[in-house]
C-alpha cells in the first residue's frame, strides 16, 4: 500500500520527490484519476472544482505534468456497470483525492463500492490525497454538515492507525492552532499528526514517514 497524504496538494519539492518515489517512475509517464467528490460538499464546490482542475486554485494537485489525467466522480458510480469504471482504475498509477468534507467523500466512497476495491488497487496504485482526501485514510475525519447523509455515516475508511489533522495554523482555518489540535489529539486513542501545507505523511507498507519543508507534530495518546 502506497499512500501520499498532504495538507494541501504537491506544495513543495521534497514532497514531489516523495510522489516520485512512491510511483517508480517519472510524473510526466505517469497517468492520475482525479476525485474531486468531496469538494461538493463544500460552499461553492463546483467553482472549487473547476479551479483545482485548471491548477488556478492552492498547490499543484492536477496540475503536474501527468502523462493523463481523468476524472472520476463517485456520486456517479452507483448508476455505471463496475466493467466501465473499474479497468480505468486498474490502468492507472495515481489516484487523486481532493479535499472538501470528509463525511461526504467517505459516504460515496462506500456507496460507490471504491472502498472495498482499494485494498487491492492499492498494491499497484498510489494514492495521493489532500486534506479530507487524506483524513478519510485515517482514524480520524470531520464534517462541515452541508449535506443530508445518515447520521451514522462514517467520517474516515480507517486504513492506517493515525488521526491526521490538516492546515496548522492557517490563516483560513483559526482553529487549526497547535493549542487547539493538542486538545482534540488528546480525545483520540491513536497518535495523531498536525501537519501544515508544506507537510505530508508517506505511507509505504505500514512505514509512516514525515516529509516537510514546513511544521508538523506528532501527538501520542
Amino acid at each position: 500500500m502506497k499512500l501520499l497524504l498532504t495538507s494541501a496538494g504537491i506544495s513543495n519539492a521534497s514532497i514531489r520527490n516523495a510522489l516520485v518515489e512512491l510511483l517508480g517512475k517519472p510524473i510526466a509517464e505517469a497517468s492520475a484519476l482525479f476525485i474531486p467528490t468531496a469538494i461538493y460538499g463544500i460552499l461553492n464546490g463546483g467553482d472549487i472544482v473547476r479551479r483545482v482542475i485548471c491548477g488556478t486554485l492552492g498547490d499543484p494537485f492536477c496540475e503536474l505534468g501527468w502523462k493523463s489525467m481523468g476524472l472520476l466522480e463517485l456520486t456517479a458510480l452507483t448508476s455505471i456497470k463496475q466493467e466501465l469504471w473499474v479497468p480505468l482504475l486498474q490502468d492507472t498509477d495515481a489516484l487523486l483525492v481532493g479535499g472538501g468534507d470528509c463525511q461526504y467523500l467517505c459516504y460515496w466512497m462506500q456507496q460507490s463500492g471504491l472502498a472495498d476495491l482499494l485494498p487491492s488497487l492499492l498494491q499497484k496504485m498510489v494514492y495521493v490525497g489532500l486534506s479530507a482526501g487524506s483524513m478519510i485514510m485515517t482514524r480520524f475525519g470531520t464534517t462541515y454538515g452541508n449535506h443530508t447523509l445518515p447520521a451514522e455515516s462514517d467520517r474516515s475508511l480507517n486504513f492506517v492507525d493515525f488521526a491526521l489533522h490538516p492546515h496548522l495554523d492557517h490563516e483560513w482555518f483559526p482553529k487549526n492552532s497547535l493549542d487547539n489540535i493538542e486538545k482534540l489529539a488528546a480525545t483520540i486513542p491513536v497518535p495523531s499528526y498536525a501537519i501544515d501545507d508544506q507537510t505530508a505523511i508517506k505511507v509505504t507498507d505500514g512505514a509512516v514517514e514525515v516529509v516537510s519543508e514546513g511544521h508538523w507534530k506528532l501527538f501520542t495518546p
